[in-house]
C-alpha cells in the first residue's frame, strides 16, 4: 500500500480511533455477559491498533497471520513492544477463533474478563510507540 504522508497518517489515527471504540464495545458486551463477542471484539481492538503502528512504519500485510509475523518481526523480537504484549495479541487472536469458528465451546467469564484490562495495557503501550515517530 503506497500512501503519501498524510494518508498515512489519516489511516493510522483512523485504526487508533477504532482501536478505542472496539474496546468500549468490549466492555459494553461484557456488562451483557457475552464472552465470545468480547473476545471478538477485544482482538479485533487490538487488531486495530497494532495495524495502525505496521501502517505507521510502512509494513503491509494482507492477513491476520500476516499482521501477527510482521508485529513480532519488527517489533518484539527487537525489543521496541514487550514480550508479554506480543503474546497477548496471539492469545486474542486464537481465544477469536475459538469463540467464533469452534462448534460446541463457549468462552467464559474466567477466560476473557481479565484481557479487558490487558487488552488496555496493549493499546496504550502501541499507542506510545506509535506517538514516538
Amino acid at each position: 500500500m503506497r500512501l503519501t504522508d498524510d494518508e498515512r497518517d489519516a489511516v493510522v489515527a483512523f485504526r487508533v480511533q477504532k482501536a478505542k471504540d472496539t474496546l468500549e464495545e468490549a466492555e459494553g458486551i461484557a456488562s451483557l455477559c457475552y464472552w465470545n463477542a468480547v473476545a471478538n471484539r477485544l482482538y479485533y481492538a487490538c487488531y486495530y491498533i497494532t495495524s495502525a503502528l505496521l501502517v505507521k512504519y510502512n509494513f503491509s500485510a494482507r492477513t491476520h497471520r500476516g499482521i501477527i509475523n510482521l508485529f513480532g518481526l519488527h517489533f518484539i523480537s527487537k525489543g521496541i513492544i514487550s514480550k508479554e504484549a506480543g503474546r497477548l495479541y496471539s492469545k486474542l487472536f486464537d481465544l477469536r477463533q475459538t469463540g467464533d469458528y469452534d462448534d460446541l465451546f463457549n468462552l467464559n467469564e474466567e477466560d476473557v474478563k481479565p484481557l479487558i484490562v490487558e487488552a488496555k495495557r496493549y493499546i496504550n503501550e502501541i499507542q506510545e510507540i506509535i506517538s514516538q515517530y
